[in-house]
């Protein structure tokens, strides 16, 4: 009988960065591992400063240029890459109204709702399976369409004159049809009746 000898995948910085590099710099302990780094080697790597951690299982490399949403990168890859940025942070993100959330709102798939989370500060959870279509990317992040932006924030009872702005302001750039537009305005006024 042979014994099988044990593979030793050699770590492979280039494969590594390229991921970070996708990821504003950015990446998981997951994927350093798949790139042939120990917890060791990451380990030393933070000890010498080539990398930092940013927070548990999530690493930067350290003279990567900063980007714009590198703190929603850091919180979709807290969230494994399940994530979505939604609600009053996906208004924000596409431009559609005056909104300045104070939290960042992020939807994650439903199967997600019993997983007991250590949500970090700031994060807020909705939890509801995104379609493909209900979904964009914004640099190196997922956030949700226009439309899909739009009904997610009626059905959660955002302030119904920040989602008319955003939805006059998804109008005149194009981003929701007139039809739609009429179905989002009959939403509103369904939901701002039921609040009542």
């Amino acid at each position: 009988m042979v014994c099988p000898r044990k593979t030793v995948r050699v770590p492979d910085w280039d494969a590594l960065y390229t991921v970070a590099e996708s990821q504003a710099g950015h990446f998981t302990t997951a994927q350093a591992a798949s790139a042939g780094y120990s917890p060791q080697l990451l380990h030393k790597y933070l000890a010498s400063g080539r990398v930092a951690r940013v927070r548990r299982g999530v690493y930067r490399v350290t003279h990567f240029p900063a980007a714009e949403h590198e703190d929603l990168v850091v919180l979709w890859l807290w969230a494994e890459q399940a994530g979505v940025f939604s609600h009053q942070s996906a208004l924000a993100l596409h431009d559609l109204s005056d909104v300045l959330p104070a939290r960042t709102y992020m939807t994650l798939p439903e199967d997600w709702r019993d997983r007991r989370l250590r949500v970090p500060a700031g994060l807020v959870l909705h939890f509801a399976d995104v379609e493909d279509h209900d979904c964009e990317w914004l640099d190196a992040v997922p956030i949700t369409s226009p439309r899909r932006t739009l009904r997610d924030c009626i059905d959660a009872h955002v302030s119904p004159d920040l989602v008319q702005q955003a939805l006059r302001e998804a109008r005149q750039r194009g981003l929701v049809s007139k039809a739609e537009g009429g179905r989002l305005t009959k939403r509103l006024a369904r939901s701002m009746g039921e609040a009542r």
